[in-house]
């Protein structure tokens, strides 16, 4: 047989309860508040009051006698400890904890209407000034009918605990103001947005019988409910508790499911009007308003016979609908509805009569779509270009620039290159490759969608056409750009590319760190830099007179100035392009900052040292000086994209961001695994340039301009990263390609370039777009370049990815490019996946924009060659006769 429990008084006032050692049960704690706490029923008083917490959960209580709750003995706390105890300062922390029903509580199925409903456990906060027989019988009830309770003492304790819980019923007590303010704790409640749906009962003192009732409408107005006469008996409290569970916390939940309803209308595409049986409007989706042009609020609350009627409808029209839907019956059919603007509309319409209290119809529910055949349509849309353009009808001839094929946009090439088949061949040759730009095999989702919006303006009325053009606004200047990578090509040269320039290495091993020396104060006394422009050897001067042509070898260039060619190029470019004078700065600091970057390259490596750099630049500057190129930028975008060049790989350690991220290096860490290279190359080379004003070439502008023209390079550096290729490429066909193709290809338009310059200058957003495809175009060239360029170029990266997979081997890191082994690498597959997958698609963009016929040329001849090794199984540069000649 068990011994009694023991009880302890903590130093802090707390009490405990705790079973003798021998009992099998686990020791039961509870936490005392307002000066007494019940333990097993035992009542206990405390001095420690001012230290307990204000909310309760009741725990372990023996369930009460039949007949009502067992009455507490009240004894005195044993022990000369307890009679003499004192309130200490510390606190106790406060805990709500749910209470241990007794009865099974359970989960109730709810139909409303078509919907099925679980209704989950009743959870009933009790709010009492002090512990009494009135609590108790509520606690029990709640025992009893399986709801989950908890007490509060406060209107503090109670707000958190009902914040928390959000509880169906909670129960006030409002029997004694001067302990417990019930009609301030029941405004403060019904102050929170979630205590819509809560029912809120206050408990009254019970009136003598000479005594007049008072009336509810003071706790009406105070937010209660309902009121409960005082009454302590457990059936009694049980009963009312149960009676509201089944009346209003149903109905509550009821309408708590009605806002997934209204959630479906408002997104719902089809216009749903509801009104009442005197057809007074109700309620309106938004699909309505987009329809009618109304707001909702100048719509609920009026009488359908306020609006303006369409003259289009016979006569008897609406009599014929009156008669259908007053007796009950459906009506649908064809109808003409006037929009705000005046415009008339025609609907197809769906009307139901709802039947509510007493069997009378209470609602009326319309579903309302468009009902236009495609000529009607087009003669909306016609009507509606003419009212924005008075005598001009090139909008509605000009469709042909929309999309025809749900697949890719606005371009119908067949009719551009016939309307165009005596037009000079430049002409031809742009359509040409704005037909490879509509038949790119990567396209983001957003792509998708403008085509799609493109086509469905073809046939839409007024208002949704207007509506359309605002969405492609929108669509063409947010970041929505960035494709899904799908299956393009199961070639695993193809999939190790995109892992490894597409990732930024999303591995990481733990103690594999790989760090590379930085070459920050790398010496340049033993380069040999020119004093001025025009002071350079013969040689490199004759190699330099060509450097405005594409085929510029810049290979003879590394090897007549010892691996260190930036210099010299930047310098001769630098002067073409008036970079000093913009700067504001002498000629010898720029000298001294070309020195500078240049020697922070590292000429170890094979591909990502200064004569990359300077293919960059070189390209860039060729770039620049494209008509179309040159008149949609400013003097301060061709500084920047020249700057931007020069830096945008400095101190490249010859190895991959994804191989940075796997090794953790330092400036993986530093730059949280994204952009990694990127952000370290724009950062250096501002520490470089403003670490000594001996080459700071910025130290002459003012701030604005050099706030300016340093977002401008960081934003083109950043673009060289490779994660965010397709979204560049994207924006860029979509917001420039596609608009030009579309006044090119309009009858009334001249399609000068000078007109379409000049609008591409009046937004901002559009030359980014231009800056960034441009460095793009202009880092990976490498395939559009004389083949023999070309295939030096590819020699050189791909012994630097060999180099890389050499590495990961070395220390155990993920091999990110497994096909770039250089015991079993095929150089041409790896050409061809790379082609095909970033330069065919971008190249054929920004062909169409800056005419740019003898790259593409290059790009078509090496092609071929890559085809042509692999076709022959052949992994190496060349031929092997190629190779012995």
């Amino acid at each position: 047989m068990g011994c009694a429990p023991s009880i302890h008084v903590s130093h802090s006032g707390v009490i405990y309860c705790r079973d003798s050692e021998e009992s099998n049960s686990p020791h039961q704690t509870t936490t005392i508040s307002q000066g007494t706490a019940t333990l097993h029923g035992l009542f206990v008083k405390t001095d420690a009051a001012d230290s307990i917490p204000s909310v309760l959960a009741y725990q372990s209580r023996q369930p009460p006698p039949s007949g009502g709750p067992r009455r507490k003995e009240r004894r005195e706390s044993g022990g000369a400890s307890a009679r003499s105890r004192t309130p200490h300062c510390c606190s106790v922390e406060a805990e709500t904890q749910t209470s241990s029903s007794s009865a099974k509580a359970s989960t109730a199925e709810v139909q409303v209407g078509p919907m099925r409903l679980t209704q989950y456990p009743i959870q009933v906060l009790l709010i009492f000034a002090k512990e009494d027989n009135q609590s108790n019988g509520f606690w029990w009830a709640c025992d009893r009918a399986g709801y989950r309770c908890n007490v509060a003492w406060t209107l503090e304790s109670a707000l958190e605990c009902f914040l928390d819980k959000h509880q169906e019923i909670i129960v006030i007590d409002h029997r004694n103001s001067k302990y417990l303010d019930a009609e301030d704790i029941c405004r403060s409640i019904r102050a929170t947005e979630l205590s819509e749906h809560t029912v809120i009962l206050a408990v009254v003192p019970r009136t003598s019988a000479d005594q007049e009732e008072t009336s509810v409408l003071p706790l009406l107005d105070a937010g209660f409910d309902r009121q409960f006469m005082e009454n302590s008996s457990v059936t009694a409290c049980y009963n009312e508790l149960v009676q509201i569970e089944h009346g209003e916390v149903r109905s509550q939940f009821k309408l708590r499911a009605c806002n997934a309803v209204f959630t479906a209308l408002d997104h719902c595409q089809e216009a749903v009007e509801i009104t009442s049986e005197d057809h007074v409007i109700q309620y309106v989706n938004p699909a309505f308003e987009r329809m009618m042009g109304y707001c909702k609020g100048e719509l609920i609350g009026k009488e359908l016979t306020e609006l303006p009627k369409s003259d289009k409808n016979s006569a008897d029209l609406l009599d014929n609908i009156n008669s259908f839907i007053k007796k009950g019956k459906e009506w649908q059919g064809v109808y003409y509805a006037r929009r705000k603007s005046g415009d008339s509309i025609q609907q197809h319409v769906k009307i139901t009569p709802v039947v509510g209290q007493g069997g009378k119809i209470r609602h009326f529910v319309s579903l309302k779509r468009l009902h236009c055949t495609n000529e009607n349509n087009k003669q909306l849309y016609k009507s509606h270009r003419e009212d924005k353009h008075p005598g001009d009808n090139s909008q509605s001839e000009s469709g042909s620039y929309k999309c025809k094929n749900r697949r890719k946009d606005s371009v119908d090439v067949k009719s551009i290159t016939s309307q165009s088949s005596d037009a000079p061949s430049l002409q031809t040759r742009r359509y040409s490759s704005m037909a490879r730009i509509h038949s790119m095999t990567i396209e983001a989702p957003i792509t998708k969608v403008i085509n799609i919006i493109n086509a469905a303006q073809e046939n839409s009325p007024i208002t949704v056409a207007e509506a359309l053009d605002r969405v492609l606004e929108i669509l063409r200047t947010t970041e929505l750009y960035s494709p899904q990578l799908g299956t393009k090509d199961e070639d695993p040269h193809t999939s190790d590319l995109v892992g490894g320039l597409m990732n930024d290495g999303l591995r990481r091993l733990s103690g594999n760190e790989y760090v590379f020396s930085k070459n920050m104060n790398m010496s340049h006394t033993h380069l040999p830099v020119p004093n001025t422009i025009n002071d350079v050897p013969p040689c490199i001067a004759q190699l330099l007179d060509n450097e405005e042509s594409w085929d510029f070898n810049i290979f003879e260039l590394e090897a007549v100035t010892n691996k260190r060619p930036l210099v010299y190029l930047g310098l001769k470019v630098f002067a073409r392009f008036g970079v000093s004078e913009f700067l504001n700065c002498s000629e010898a600091t720029l000298r001294a900052w070309l020195q500078v970057i240049e020697a922070n390259y590292h000429s170890s490596n094979s591909y990502h040292n200064s004569t990359h750099a300077a293919d960059v630049l070189h390209a860039t500057a060729f770039f620049l000086g494209k008509e179309r190129v040159k008149g949609s930028l400013d003097h301060l975008d061709e500084v920047a994209a020249l700057i931007a060049a020069t830096i945008h790989d400095v101190d490249h350690p010859g190895r991959t961001n994804s191989f940075l991220c796997n090794a953790g290096s330092e400036l993986a860490v530093l730059y949280n695994d994204t952009a990694v290279l990127e952000s370290h190359h724009t950062a250096l080379a501002f520490q470089l340039t403003t670490k000594d004003s001996k080459y700071n070439i910025f130290k002459n502008i003012d701030r604005n301009r050099y706030r300016t023209l340093r977002q401008a390079i960081i934003d083109m550096v950043l673009a060289t990263e490779m994660t965010k290729h397709f979204e560049h490429v994207n924006k860029f066909v979509n917001s420039i390609n596609k608009p030009m193709a579309s006044e090119e290809t309009s009858p009334h338009s001249e399609g000068s370039d000078t007109e379409c310059t000049a609008n591409i200058k009046n937004f901002p957003d559009n030359q980014t777009l231009i800056k960034r495809m441009m460095i793009k175009c202009a880092d990976v060239a490498n395939p559009c370049r004389p083949l023999e360029l070309c295939i030096e170029w590819a020699g050189r990266i791909s012994e630097e990815y060999f180099a890389q997979t050499d590495e990961e081997k070395r220390q155990g890191l993920p091999v990110v490019m497994p096909v770039f082994d250089r015991n079993t690498c095929s150089i041409p597959k790896s050409q061809i996946s790379f082609i095909d997958y970033f330069i065919t698609d971008m190249f054929d963009a920004w062909d169409a924009f800056a005419h740019l016929p003898v790259l593409m040329q290059h790009l078509a001849n090496n092609y071929k060659h890559w085809k042509t090794l692999d076709d022959l199984k052949c992994k190496s540069l060349r031929l092997p006769s190629e190779n012995n000649n």
